[in-house]
């Protein structure tokens, strides 16, 4: 039998003892929990999200039972406290029924389970991006490209998803290369779609290096949405992005061009990859962007997974220096705002919503539950199946720990509600696991069992050494920060989430 030792003293009792929350008081505790902030301030946050910023020792004031209802100088303090439920003037508050109603909306993302389907529509590429994360093969090779009898299967199995809103996306390599396959499963997905009274929404992920009028033509009738990648300027974009015999940053730059003029603004965006030599320029990154006509920006980190690792010196680095970079082009993104010109940082805008309104966020990685199986599925050029797209990268790698099922040979229930989604689905909420559910800053957070597995070890993962945990910690407590500091930075903070100025 296990050897428990006994406590026998109250200094080493981690709880007081049951008299200490008996003794007389004008108000109750409601759950919360509470982060020292870098500027004598504290942040108390409850579990929908909501969040106050007090004076540094407010906290142990709260739970201490020192706060007085009827004193003059709390007066201010206490109905911020239970007007954001933080305390409650009955055990049970009494608006009980409206906090459990705010929990759903929370996590309403789960209602309709798995909207984003990815199809690996080809392994093959033309450009040779020293951080990409799977093993591109050249652009002769056909047999890389997925096969009809897959593509019919997964878009089978696309269709078996509850949700009524549904997300065709289709990646590489580089996808334009295996357009005849993107036609066919549009056609096809979009049929079954209306048969099945499902709206369906397609993406293609591409370089637009090989973009044509027919190719446009093509996405304006079913009002595909491009999604491509722009680096920063020429000299990091053609670093990063190499295309042989070839200016691969003038062909994103003509293609996004096109695909405006074709389709719409709004059906083109554009994704940053932050690699080594990114780091030394956040402010130029952010005004290529404003060049270009962007309104928005996403700013995020490269990703531990695959062949992007091969590269060390062009694509490791320590998370603070990311999080440094990350700060001061999030400050040049403010000041614009502040000159007039509207442009959002996606990452923090993600958050800020999270922070900021009662509604859920469709973004996988900052779920909770985990967005993988539960909003997002990926079916390899092969037929494989995982439980995410860096599942997928991992199993470039020859690590397969995430493969859930090979279309054409596993059943959806299999797929979905197997073994292996069993044994994730413990490893998907953060809400239960260490370190992260009593961190003031969980119900803005998510969990990564994929990322855990590839950087820890271990699909749990450990807070005190996780470059994710060390990151949005960083970034959350920058936002907050911001936002006291300055009523203006809020308001722009808002116009991110309303998309209004």
């Amino acid at each position: 039998m296990m050897n428990i030792p006994q406590h026998t003293g109250s200094k080493n009792r981690k709880f007081n003892d049951y008299s200490f929350y008996e003794k007389s008081s004008n108000y109750y505790l409601l759950p919360f929990k509470f982060h020292r902030l870098p500027i004598d301030k504290e942040v108390i946050v409850n579990e929908f999200g909501d969040f106050l910023i007090v004076p540094t020792g407010t906290v142990a004031r709260i739970v201490s039972r020192e706060i007085l209802t009827d004193d003059p100088a709390d007066v201010e303090l206490v109905r911020d406290l239970i007007s954001n439920f933080f305390i409650s003037e009955t055990p049970i508050p009494s608006l009980l029924d409206i906090l459990s109603t705010r929990y759903r909306t929370k996590k309403s993302f789960l209602d309709h389970f798995t909207s984003l389907h990815i199809f690996v529509i080809s392994l093959r590429c033309e450009h040779t991006c020293h951080y990409c994360q799977v093993s591109r093969v050249t652009s002769d090779k056909g047999k890389y490209d997925m096969s009809r009898f897959h593509i019919d299967k997964g878009i089978e199995m696309m269709m078996k998803s509850p949700s009524p809103h549904i997300t065709m996306e289709f990646q590489g390599g580089e996808a334009l290369l295996a357009f005849e396959n993107i036609v066919y499963a549009v056609e096809k997905a979009k049929k079954a779609a209306m048969q099945q009274g499902k709206t369906i929404t397609f993406v293609i992920c591409t370089n637009l290096a090989l973009v044509t009028d027919e190719i446009l033509d093509f996405c304006h009738e079913y009002k595909i949405l491009i999604s491509t990648s722009i680096d920063g300027p020429a000299f990091i974009h053609n670093k990063n992005r190499h295309k042989a015999n070839a200016n691969s940053y003038q062909l994103a730059v003509e293609g996004i061009t096109n695909c405006r003029n074709k389709l719409g603004a709004e059906h083109v965006s554009a994704l940053l990859t932050t690699s080594a030599i990114s780091l030394e320029h956040p402010t130029e990154i952010v005004d290529e962007y404003v060049k270009l006509g962007f309104n928005n920006i996403f700013l995020r980190p490269i990703s531990p997974y695959g062949f992007a690792l091969k590269s060390e010196t062009k694509n490791k680095y320590e998370t603070t220096r990311f999080v440094e970079f990350y700060k001061t082009a999030l400050d040049h993104i403010i000041q614009l705002n502040l000159d007039g010109y509207f442009i959002r940082e996606d990452y923090a805008t993600i958050l800020l919503k999270k922070m900021l309104t009662p509604f859920p966020v469709g973004y996988v990685d900052l779920q909770s539950p985990a967005g993988m199986l539960t909003n997002v599925i990926v079916f390899n050029y092969d037929g494989d199946i995982y439980v995410s797209d860096e599942a997928r990268m991992l199993a470039e790698m020859g690590d397969f720990t995430f493969k859930v099922g090979t279309l054409g040979e596993t059943g959806y229930q299999d797929v979905f509600y197997g073994e292996k989604a069993s044994v994730l689905s413990e490893a998907m909420a953060n809400e239960s696991l260490a370190g992260c559910s009593e961190c003031a800053y969980q119900a803005y957070c998510g969990a990564d069992p994929v990322f855990n597995y590839a950087t820890q070890g271990d699909i749990y993962g450990y807070r005190p050494s996780s470059s994710f945990c060390q990151r949005n910690m960083s970034i959350i407590t920058h936002l907050i920060t911001l936002m006291d500091s300055n009523p203006r930075i809020e308001k722009i903070f808002r116009s991110w989430i309303t998309g209004k100025n």
